[in-house]
């Protein structure tokens, strides 16, 4: 067989690489982190094979990147976007890491400039909608997340309902519906950019909860709530990272 046909061949067999953007900790040195449950459904649902991007400046040329890539899943952290990002007030808004803010929103938009999808959780949602022109805003403790320190299996207990739009991505086209979700951000979207979709609104206050765009024939979807968690794994969660899987597929397609 011809070498070229060789090559054809493996690109075809090959899996769809997706890129998953990593936080800085320190752990007694810094540290590049990602939680393995985000790696897992992307691997068992959506049919992927994963890249972990290090959410370090220096480290990160998202022109090079972008070109490697299928798609890019932004993830939930522990930090919250700077406000200076989005022309929000200088009072504490707990941890940030603005290198990471720096790498997601420069590497999201040149995905999405290359027609290439872009998807979003917790965190995730959050930088999309800062990226596409939003603003963020802080929540109110026992509402969207825990009011008292819990241990980290506790967190992801705390459920509300969340309404789904009608013919929106995570109802597959079809009527809305209401489902229960689990909760765990601080902050969320105040006002809501220009080219976003509203997916699903919170039935507590009206928050939403999930946006969606096709901006450059690329896709774009983003959810507040944590669908790699183990114990979310309802039928929206799932659609969620089949939603990804097609995506990537389609754009991966020799």
């Amino acid at each position: 067989m011809p070498a070229s046909e060789q090559s054809n061949d493996s690109r075809t067999a090959s899996k769809p690489l997706i890129g998953v953007l990593c936080c800085n900790e320190v752990a007694q040195r810094p540290v590049q982190t990602v939680a393995s449950r985000f790696i897992d459904p992307l691997v068992h649902i959506s049919d992927a094979s994963v890249l972990l991007v290090p959410a370090l400046v220096h480290g990160v040329d998202a022109r090079d990147i972008a070109a490697r890539l299928d798609g890019l899943l932004l993830t939930g952290s522990r930090s919250n976007v700077s406000p200076q990002r989005y022309g929000g007030s200088d009072a504490d808004v707990g941890r940030i890491d603005e290198q990471r803010d720096e790498v997601a929103l420069r590497l999201a938009g040149t995905l999405i400039e290359c027609g290439k999808p872009v998807f979003g959780i917790c965190r995730g949602l959050q930088e999309l909608n800062v990226l596409f022109g939003g603003s963020l805003r802080d929540m109110d403790a026992g509402a969207h997340h825990h009011q008292d320190d819990l241990p980290y299996h506790e967190l992801f207990d705390h459920m509300h309902d969340v309404d789904l739009m009608p013919g929106g991505r995570l109802t597959n086209g079809g009527p809305g519906r209401r489902v229960s979700v689990n909760s765990v951000h601080m902050q969320g979207i105040d006002r809501l950019a220009s080219g976003l979709n509203v997916e699903a609104v919170s039935t507590l206050d009206g928050v939403i909860e999930a946006v969606s765009a096709r901006p450059l024939e690329s896709e774009v979807l983003a959810v507040q709530w944590h669908p790699e968690w183990a114990g979310a794994q309802c039928a929206v969660s799932k659609t969620f990272f089949n939603v990804i899987g097609e995506a990537l597929r389609r754009g991966a397609a020799p």
